[in-house]
């Protein structure tokens, strides 16, 4: 290969070398790129052939960095940030435009990130937030596959790779309709035995944040109900009790449509967090995000 490496590289062509590095896969990479995977590969060819040596050693079914690539990449991301701090360095009075995809649970989407993101756009108009909805697995795959720049979730598993910013506790009720327990009382764990759990799935990721608490439980039947805003209409209606968020029933227990159960109890909490790449070029902008989704109330 020749040997330019006195000729400065292409900021394009880092780019694309920063996102082959990131998926190691060249067809995802030239998707994030927005570029044909020819011209991908092309960019990619323009640096091997600047640098006099390969950068990926490819295989039909994997992509790996050379010793060289691997070199390269702190100082490619650093370059980037270098660059897009020009711009900064000029226009001292605004900020770059930066859009981001923000990825989360339905019901807290709906809830809580959609007028929050609503607000944050208006006090920070150079930041522009796509919205994704969908499970937890759900999210957390599609972060993995870098479909989304960040996501907010209460997982407790993270990524060797990821940074987590802290945005609100999550506390839990247990919690049903008051018609339901005058008709058949709930005190002690043996009660459990004549009632219907309501619950997302076979796991009961909800149920874990009582039964962490006081101990396991029998209950008659379990209905799975696929997602906590449908658990919640269910337990209004007196078909189960269930273990739900606190920003979820917070209206309901005031206003007596739902009553605790075990009001003496303290069930185990989890915290909501925003996640994200710890090596992305957007660091500075996300944690901007964070700071001001704390400001806003859990709804």
């Amino acid at each position: 290969m020749i040997n330019n490496r006195h000729l400065l590289p292409s900021m394009d062509n880092l780019l694309c070398f920063l996102a082959a590095a990131e998926q190691l896969n060249f067809r995802k990479a030239a998707k994030q790129m927005a570029l044909t995977p020819a011209a991908f590969g092309q960019r990619i060819k323009q640096l091997e052939r600047q640098f006099g040596c390969a950068l990926f050693a490819r295989t039909s079914r994997s992509v790996e960095l050379t010793p060289e690539g691997q070199r390269l990449l702190p100082v490619a991301r650093e370059t980037i940030l270098q660059g897009l701090q020009c711009a900064d360095a000029i226009h001292t009075d605004s900020l770059q435009p930066v859009r981001l995809c923000l990825g989360t649970r339905f019901e807290l989407g709906i809830s809580w990130v959609t007028p929050s993101i609503v607000e944050l756009e208006k006090h920070h108009p150079h930041l522009r937030i796509d919205l994704y909805f969908g499970s937890g697995p759900d999210i957390l795959q599609r972060m993995e596959q870098r479909a989304l720049d960040c996501v907010i979730s209460s997982t407790p598993k993270l990524h060797a790779s990821w940074a987590a910013e802290f945005l609100h506790e999550e506390t839990y009720v247990f919690v049903a309709a008051p018609s339901l327990l005058e008709e058949t009382p709930f005190y002690t764990h043996e009660d459990a035995a004549r009632h219907t759990l309501l619950d997302v799935d076979e796991h009961l990721p909800l149920t874990r944040y009582l039964t962490s608490a006081v101990g396991h439980m029998e209950f008659s039947e379990i209905r799975y109900c696929g997602a906590g805003a449908v658990i919640h209409i269910l337990a209004r209606q007196g078909l189960g009790v269930a273990v739900l968020p606190q920003y979820m029933v917070q209206d309901d227990l005031q206003a007596g449509t739902l009553c605790p159960i075990f009001p003496d109890e303290t069930l185990l909490s989890d915290s909501f967090r925003l996640i994200f790449d710890r090596n992305t070029l957007f660091q500075s902008a996300l944690i901007e995000v964070a700071d001001f989704l704390r400001g806003c109330p859990l709804r």
